[in-house]
C-alpha cells in the first residue's frame, strides 16, 4: 500500500495553516532549518516572509534551492516536503502571512512592525508526500 498523497491532497495539506521547517544550504555547516510560517495556494508558488539582514536572510539569495516541510503534529502523521528554487522581492513588507496565522488584527499589528522584510517566493519542483491514515 501507499502513503503517497495524490497531487490533490498535497496541495490541500499544503494550502491549510501548518508551522512548516525551511532547511537552506550554510556552506561549510550542516543545513540551517528554521520553523517559518508560510502561504500557498493550491498549483502556486510558496511564499514566506523574513528580515534581509537575519541569518536566514542573508542565506536566500536568488535562485537558491531550498526545501520546505510541513507536517502534522499528531497520529496518523502526514507530511508534504518540497524543494524548489526561491526568487527574492523587495517590494513593500507582505504583512499576509502574520493575517494567515494571527487574524487581521493581531496580523497587522505583527506583520506591520518590523522593516527591512523582504517576501521569497519558492516555486515547487520536487514533492514528498505521507498520508499514514491511509487504511
Amino acid at each position: 500500500m501507499s502513503y503517497r498523497m495524490t497531487e490533490e491532497e498535497r496541495q490541500k495539506f499544503l494550502a491549510g495553516v501548518h508551522v512548516a521547517v525551511l532547511a537552506l544550504t550554510e556552506l561549510g555547516r550542516g543545513p540551517l532549518a528554521v520553523p517559518i510560517w508560510y502561504g500557498y495556494e493550491p498549483g502556486g508558488d510558496i511564499w514566506f516572509t523574513t528580515e534581509r539582514d537575519s541569518h536566514k536572510g542573508r542565506l536566500l539569495t536568488e535562485g537558491a534551492r531550498v526545501s520546505l516541510c510541513v507536517q502534522t503534529e499528531t497520529a496518523p502523521y502526514q507530511y508534504v516536503s518540497v524543494e524548489g528554487p526561491v526568487v527574492v522581492d523587495d517590494g513593500p513588507r507582505d504583512v499576509s502571512v502574520a493575517i494567515r496565522y494571527l487574524g487581521p488584527e493581531r496580523g497587522m499589528a505583527y506583520g506591520g512592525s518590523g522593516s527591512g522584510g523582504v517576501r521569497i517566493r519558492l516555486t515547487p519542483e520536487h514533492w514528498r508526500t505521507a498520508d499514514y491514515g491511509r487504511s
